[in-house]
């Protein structure tokens, strides 16, 4: 028999199930779904009980389609919940768009209950837009956070993996529905059976909201060498006021033609280049995922003007910061 030790969050009958509420917005990442969804069956399964249900819903209450293409059959319309209901939006593709005003009015009203609401992958976005993550700690997938800080200064954003915050739970995306849903399994019905889950999984290293959700810099450029290490993270962490190379290679303790030479050595392009090419995937980003003009985005990535931001964004993605906007509104409108 499984630990039945006392939880945060419980039904108020503890033998009644509890229900989570999956809102799938269109384009909806369906690794982020399934990962919550099947810890919540093999909970059920391990356990030898239902202690979780749930339904899945959505704008129209018919069909929706997930980011991989495939067509999900709704259980019902935006309908009005019980008090003891966690609700769960999943995100994806152009959250921003998939948002709608009918899903906000919906999820505002809802919220006033008390219920624990959640976001999956970049359904943080929509928590945020409804006024639920104000004051808050929050996570969202690491694409989206120039867009979500710029957007949502009043939410404490974080790189967890997952971040719970009173009634208020926010994932990266992907598998990072695991590692949060584990946390509620644990502390609804008890460690063990959380553990027996994350097995059934294969699941063998569970994370923390103290673990961040993109990998180390020596694993993402396939290179173990401290100092460049260093100075990548700082150049990440100085997007809209660039440092220049001389400053970064005193602060890491070379000199401007070693740090040149160690860049040219394990990237193969210069400091300088590789800086660039941090600010400009930002301002894509920007671009994409906001509505701030170009001249802000310029000015949000260290560009000085304008011009000089048109011409270096289409020396390396061959557009100009407009028709970027333009062809990305076009492909949403189809």
């Amino acid at each position: 028999m499984f630990d039945q030790r006392p939880a945060t969050r419980i039904p108020v009958d503890p033998d009644k199930p509890r229900r989570f509420v999956f809102v799938l917005l269109d384009q909806f990442s369906l690794m982020c779904f399934a990962s919550a969804i099947e810890s919540l069956r093999i909970a059920n399964r391990m356990s030898g009980r239902t202690v979780y249900t749930w339904i899945t819903i959505g704008e129209g209450g018919e069909t929706t389609v997930c980011s991989a293409g495939t067509v999900f059959q709704l259980d019902g319309d935006l309908e009005e919940l019980a008090r003891d209901d966690t609700v769960m939006i999943c995100g994806g593709l152009d959250v921003q768009d998939t948002t709608t005003k009918k899903v906000l009015g919906w999820l505002r009203r809802e919220a006033r209950k008390g219920l624990v609401v959640g976001g999956l992958c970049t359904a943080a976005y929509t928590l945020a837009k409804a006024g639920l993550l104000e004051g808050k700690r929050a996570t969202i997938h690491w694409e989206n956070q120039d867009s979500f800080a710029e957007e949502f200064q009043e939410v404490e954003l974080t790189k967890s993996v997952f971040v719970v915050d009173g009634n208020r739970l926010t994932t990266a995306g992907g598998t990072s529905s695991i590692d949060l849903m584990l946390k509620l399994i644990a502390e609804d019905q008890g460690e063990e059976l959380a553990n027996a889950v994350a097995d059934q999984q294969i699941y063998s290293s569970i994370r923390t909201d103290q673990d961040t959700q993109r990998l180390s810099v020596p694993t993402r450029i396939g290179v173990r060498h401290p100092k460049l290490s260093q100075v990548i993270q700082m150049m990440e962490s100085n997007i809209e006021e660039p440092i220049s190379p001389s400053i970064l290679a005193k602060d890491v303790g070379m000199s401007t033609r070693q740090l040149e030479r160690l860049f040219r050595r394990y990237l193969n392009r210069s400091p300088k280049r590789y800086y660039m090419e941090l600010r400009l995937q930002k301002a894509r980003n920007l671009l994409m995922q906001t509505d701030m003009s170009v001249i802000n985005v310029a000015l949000a990535c260290g560009f000085a003007s304008p011009s000089h931001f048109s011409k270096c964004y289409r020396a390396h993605y061959e557009t100009t910061p407009y028709r970027e906007r333009g062809s990305h509104a076009v492909r949403l409108s189809i």
